[in-house]
């Protein structure tokens, strides 16, 4: 049967004349389901109800007013829970109705309200809904939406236990990159890596062009039992962001323990700059043309290494090419207002880079590269990152440079605060420039492609260019250093004659210190790298045990060495650095001689130091839980005597200690 047409109906209130009512009903078809009264409508939710919860579990007390209220038919029993809670607030709590007055429910209605409507109830009262599955979010859920708000852009991997979760698009990604198993889960799609893999899918991610979150678990299981918030869930904290040029940290380090397939990481690269480049358009006659004033800076966190420049470039942008294929950067920072000669030239160079290794690029508003936002920007940062006097001397080199490497300079110091690696900027007496007329002959970009001094033109690789040629290198710091003499060729003669000889010597010398040293260097990890994650604070006891020990070793080896050095070694600049290493390191021994090997090499912090007479406040520390301890044996003493068991001992079960078994 067609439907009629729907007639308002009016419910006043006896006693006053503030409240009008209006309810749209529905006139009864011809084939309409009987109604059910309040009383029957009781009795039914207590037989379907569960034991556990009260029977009328649906707040309907009693209907009040002279006229039944009648509700239209709705498909969701929360919406019909609503209006009759606004029919009930509309009335004077003052009148009563008879169990005899009838409300219109119907039958298939109340069926689905009895099976979920606690879960309905919490829909409506505490977590919201999913748009996509109807259901409610769990409290993991809503701490990863919450996370995912703050960082839109990364691909978030969750501490869950002993493994890492995904969830959602970034399950989808992680899934297609890393070939693992994705699936639904509740509300969102979900894939998962062990703890232990979790340094080689955050590489695979990185190389891959994606920015990537680790948020850990800040609570162990152990002290949230005994906690008194042991039913909440785990509190998490984003604990590190990694980028292609950011890659610097605990979570992305090799376990030496660990025997890890080569194939399964990606080949690392010599150099991981972060190349920020900034335009200064000086005039309405330059902007057409093309010709703008360029300024750079580029970043290597990883090394701690920091080179700028500024230059006059022409619409043809040569001068930016061959900076950027001479940096060779992994990671790009741009205005949103970027030039369109600038634009083709990114285009035509990472579009050309291998699928593995091609430039990541960030864009950043164009506000932030203004120059009276970047000024204020780098006086806060100053003047906060120095305390002493030399503060404002460092600002007053920085204020020396050209305006568009200020503002690069600014973008950079922002950018690099996400990752809390912007420390290594706090000393702008190591930012050297790029081209150094007077120190270093200019390649431009031309010379390089078609000589293939960094790369061939067939597939873009190292193999068969000048650098592959040239390379003999055995560890990652000596490459670097010969890609910055193969690039950036001396113009000094004395300057060239000095290396030559050095080499030359290295090469020809019959002379003992050289085995010994290669064979010794040979064995050294990236110490570079190794002093850079320190510095950032960002390297775990076995990095720092690794890198401490190593150094003083080379300071040992090399002190050794000094009478040999003194007699042998002719070339001055190889007597000079290898008679200043041992002076420099002097240092380390009083950090080695402080750790306990064992520790730092398991990770355990509690016993890290032998000698704690430099840490007071970890010796307090360490003073109060000795105290703690030993009152529990004494109260292991009472237990003993109560249960009349002199054995007795305190068990350890999964990871939870100081626990007594009944037996």
């Amino acid at each position: 049967p067609s439907k009629k047409r729907i007639k308002p109906v009016q419910t006043n209130r006896k006693e006053g004349h503030d409240a009008v009512k209006i309810l749209y009903v529905e006139e009864p078809k011809k084939c309409a389901r009987p109604c059910v009264c309040v009383k029957t409508l009781n009795k039914l939710r207590e037989f379907c109800s569960d034991s556990k919860h009260p029977c009328n579990r649906v707040q309907v007390d009693t209907l009040q007013g002279s006229q039944s209220v009648h509700l239209e038919k709705c498909p969701t029993f929360v919406e019909t829970t609503l209006e009759m809670n606004s029919a009930l607030h509309s009335q004077d709590t003052g009148s009563q109705v008879s169990e005899k007055e009838q409300s219109s429910f119907s039958l298939n209605q109340f069926s689905a309200s009895c099976k979920s409507f606690e879960g309905s109830q919490n829909i409506s009262n505490t977590n919201p809904l999913s748009k996509k599955t109807k259901s409610v979010y769990t409290p993991l859920e809503l701490q990863f939406i919450e996370m995912k708000e703050q960082y839109k852009d990364a691909i978030l991997c969750v501490e869950c236990g002993y493994k890492y979760r995904f969830f959602g698009e970034d399950a989808e990604i992680a899934a297609k990159e890393l070939n693992i198993y994705c699936h639904q889960d509740h509300n969102f799609m979900t894939a998962s890596i062990p703890t232990h893999r979790l340094f080689v899918h955050v590489r695979r991610l990185v190389a891959k062009g994606y920015k990537v979150g680790v948020v850990k678990q800040m609570e162990t299981a152990a002290l949230k039992a005994a906690g008194e918030n042991k039913s909440s869930l785990f509190t998490r904290k984003l604990t590190a962001l990694y980028t292609k040029s950011t890659l610097i940290g605990e979570d992305i380090l090799f376990d030496l323990d660990d025997p890890v397939d080569v194939e399964e990481l990606t080949a690392d690269v010599s150099d991981n700059y972060l190349l920020c480049v900034c335009e200064n358009k000086e005039s309405l006659r330059d902007k057409k043309k093309g010709d703008v004033v360029i300024g750079i800076v580029a970043v290597q966190p990883t090394t701690g290494e920091v080179v700028f420049d500024s230059f006059q470039d022409s619409a043809s942008r040569l001068e930016l090419e061959s900076r950027v294929l001479r940096l060779q950067p992994v990671e790009l920072l741009l205005p949103s207002d970027l030039s369109a000669q600038s634009e083709r030239l990114i285009s035509s160079i990472t579009s050309v880079s291998l699928r593995d290794d091609g430039i990541r690029i960030e864009r950043i508003e164009s506000i932030h590269f203004e120059y009276s936002h970047a000024f204020q920007l780098i006086t806060d940062f100053y003047a906060r990152g120095v305390l002493d006097t030399t503060g404002s001397q460092q600002l007053s080199i920085i204020l020396n440079l050209d305006k568009p490497v200020i503002c690069s300079l600014a973008a950079v110091i922002m950018y690099l605060k996400e990752f809390n690696l912007e420390k290594i900027l706090y000393n702008p007496s190591n930012f050297k420039q790029l081209s150094s007329e007077a120190e270093y002959m200019t390649i431009n970009g031309t010379t390089l492609k078609n000589l293939e001094i960094l790369q061939n033109q067939t597939d873009l690789k190292i193999k068969g260019s000048l650098l592959w040629v040239l390379d003999h290198t055995k560890t990652s710091f000596g490459r670097r250093k010969l890609k910055k003499w193969v690039t950036q060729p001396l113009m000094k003669s004395s300057e060239i004659n000095a290396r030559l000889d050095a080499v030359s010597e290295i090469f020809l010398s019959e002379s003992s210190v050289f085995d010994h040293i290669q064979n010794h260097l040979c064995k050294m990890p990236d110490i570079e790298r190794g002093l850079c994650s320190i510095y950032h604070k960002k390297c775990s006891t076995q990095e720092f045990f690794l890198i401490v020990s190593t150094l003083s070793c080379l300071e040992t080896e090399l002190q050794a060495l000094f009478p040999a050095i003194h007699s042998q070694v002719k070339a001055p600049l190889l007597q000079m650095a290898l008679l200043e290493i041992p002076e420099l390191l002097c240092p380390v021994k009083h950090y080695l001689k402080i750790l306990n090997e064992e520790a730092a090499k398991t990770g355990d912090k509690t016993q890290l130091f032998k000698d704690l007479t430099d840490f007071p406040t970890i010796r307090k520390q360490k003073d109060d839980i000795q105290k703690v301890i030993s009152q529990i044996q004494l109260h292991l003493q009472e237990i003993r005597q109560m249960i009349k068991n002199p054995s007795a001992e305190y068990v350890t079960v999964s990871g939870q200690e100081v626990i007594h078994k009944m037996t």
